[in-house]
């Protein structure tokens, strides 16, 4: 079985080395998507036998629905590895060994994945394992059009869960690690924004079936509930919930920062921002107002609903740009 890797980066020189030795033995192609790194990211990416490509970057989601819908991909299978994560050598083995014995109505692998922080794995706080399908038959998976939190979804098929090693592994310091999360809060901000209002159309074609059980639920959870209380209440519950009732504090100081850092501080200033943003436009009422005005306050461009293409159903073959 034939697999090609693909793998976004911008300015990831300390990444993508480790990120391409890690799937070498077991991947026939490796595609890196830059989008203008300016630290040597797509010079080491191609000593080391990568494609690059150069695509202007927007968001993650349609990033990646650019490759799989633009590059010349010749694997039977795809994979999507972040550059900042490792294939570890004994998923390595199980991805080629026992890949090509799946059966034909296998479509999707979901793999475990571990984040290391500060050098040290967070085992506890509901962090492992984080299921998410990455390993999918080319034609039968595409990405969810959203500007946070999005996932593969295939169609066609089921899916199947490997159980080798594969890490989440970020080399860079706090400063990185807060300023990352800070984009993420107003990308995650945008999206509870539209779930309220309804300005531009969600993609919802995660479920169980075309994704993992896990992250389907984990999506309903925050929509359905989390996100309905209020943040004051909700972000320090959800440190409690993770560092006492699951276990957090097992994970040690290093654990502790990690725990309160993404599992409060970053759930607090989503809401925080979600706060400011629906202030700064509390006084207009037509979509395309709102939509104008939220692209102006974020800078991400964003399309109201009847100016945007819906996303298609899962198993149709390209998704059509809708923000």
């Amino acid at each position: 079985m034939s697999i090609t890797a693909i793998i976004l980066t911008y300015n990831e020189s300390r990444h993508i080395a480790r990120a391409i030795r890690s799937i070498q033995a077991f991947t026939d192609q490796i595609c890196v998507v830059d989008s203008g790194s300016t630290d040597g990211t797509a010079e080491i990416a191609r000593q080391w036998g990568a494609e690059v490509h150069t695509h202007a970057f927007v968001n993650q989601a349609k990033q990646f629905q650019w490759a799989l819908d633009t590059l010349d991909i010749q694997g039977q299978w795809v994979l999507r590895l972040d550059a900042d994560e490792v294939i570890e050598p004994d998923l390595a083995r199980e991805i080629a060994e026992t890949l090509p014995q799946l059966p034909a109505d296998v479509v999707g692998v979901n793999l475990k994945r571990k984040h290391i922080f500060m050098d040290r794995w967070v085992r506890h706080g509901g962090r492992y394992p984080l299921v998410m399908l990455r390993l999918w038959r080319h034609g039968h998976g595409r990405v969810e059009d959203r500007w946070m939190d999005e996932h593969m979804v295939v169609w066609g098929g089921c899916t199947v869960t490997f159980n080798g090693g594969f890490a989440d592994h970020n080399l860079n310091d706090l400063g990185y690690f807060t300023d990352k999360h800070n984009k993420y809060a107003t990308r995650e901000a945008i999206e509870v924004l539209n779930q309220r209002l309804g300005l531009f159309a969600r993609d919802e074609a995660l479920n169980a079936r075309s994704a993992s059980p896990q992250a389907s639920f984990k999506r309903w959870a925050k929509e359905r509930v989390y996100n309905r209380i209020p943040f004051t209440v909700s972000a320090p519950l959800y440190f409690l919930w993770r560092y006492v009732f699951q276990l957090g504090f097992l994970d040690g100081r290093s654990g502790l920062v990690y725990h309160f850092l993404q599992g409060c501080w970053y759930r607090f200033l989503v809401g925080a921002r979600l706060m400011e943003l629906e202030r700064g436009v509390a006084h207009l009422h037509d979509k395309a107002d709102i939509c104008a005005e939220l692209s102006r306050l974020t800078g991400h461009k964003l399309v109201a609903q009847s100016e945007a293409l819906a996303p298609p159903e899962v198993g149709e073959d390209r998704l059509a740009p809708r923000i």
